[in-house]
């Protein structure tokens, strides 16, 4: 089984107070800003590797960024990934989803056949969950998304995912794209001999030269989202802190919200 991961390297949020945006552009100036690997594509990686170690195969983390994004992919091959390529190219800077998932797709052809496709559900940075689905569509082959349990049948996955009203169970013959939720593992942490060995590995870099595509389909021109604004929410102030026994509380409670209702 031959399982591809894509990942995404995604400013901390601990650390938003230092994001900066292009003025011309609206898209975040990633170069110098803290980063960690998109935390809802931990899980992807933890579960293919977990189904790597069951049936046997290979997992090949990939991602799009620059060059410091390669510290992302440094991680997943210490969580177990045998492979990884980081897309860099300044051909590929400003992407949005739909340019983004292009470049994707076409450097999963390069890689060759596949059976699986993980994504996490959505990037921290953007929330679109569009990067899954959209890349489904240029790879032209089926997607299950929400995903919270996965179960591997022969050639075909069985998929239980998350709906509003409860759960789906789908089942979908290989090869097909998978977006998985937070529940569905619980991602391992790397040891520090699993980081040494990871830190040793070559990690390829592709760049439009490597790759058979539309230059006016990549990056920024390539894109048809604009972003027309961009701005921080307003901070929450401190809440008031009610103390005593529940029926005092209670008195002092309703009081609060009588007096937010009359303004």
């Amino acid at each position: 089984m031959r399982i591809i991961v894509c990942v995404k390297q995604v400013p901390d949020i601990a650390e938003m107070e230092k994001m900066e945006t292009d003025p011309k552009t609206g898209t975040i100036i990633r170069e110098g800003m803290p980063a960690i690997v998109n935390p809802f594509d931990e899980y992807a990686l933890e579960e293919a590797v977990t189904w790597k170690e069951k049936q046997e195969g290979e997992v090949i983390a990939i991602s799009m960024g620059p060059p410091q994004a390669e510290d992302a992919l440094v991680k997943c091959l210490s969580m177990g990934a045998d492979r990884a390529i980081l897309l860099s190219d300044r051909d590929f800077a400003g992407s949005d989803t739909m340019a983004t998932t292009y470049t994707l797709a076409r450097a999963i052809g390069e890689i060759g056949d596949f059976d699986l496709v993980l994504c996490g559900q959505q990037a921290i940075d953007g929330d679109t969950a569009q990067v899954g689905p959209m890349l489904a569509e240029h790879l032209h082959i089926p997607q299950i998304t929400y995903v919270n349990r996965i179960e591997v049948e022969g050639k075909h996955v069985v998929a239980t995912r998350e709906v509003e009203d409860g759960y789906e169970v789908i089942r979908c013959r290989m090869p097909l794209l998978l977006t998985v939720v937070k529940g569905i593992n619980v991602p391992r942490v790397p040891t520090y001999s699993s980081l040494s060995e990871a830190m040793d590995k070559e990690i390829p870099i592709w760049t439009a030269e490597d790759l058979d595509v539309e230059r006016d389909r990549l990056g920024l021109p390539g894109s048809p989202t604009a972003v027309t604004r961009i701005w921080y929410p307003v901070p929450r102030t401190g809440g008031q802190v009610l103390t005593g026994e529940p029926p005092e509380l209670a008195e002092r409670v309703a009081q609060v919200l009588l007096n937010i209702l009359q303004g």
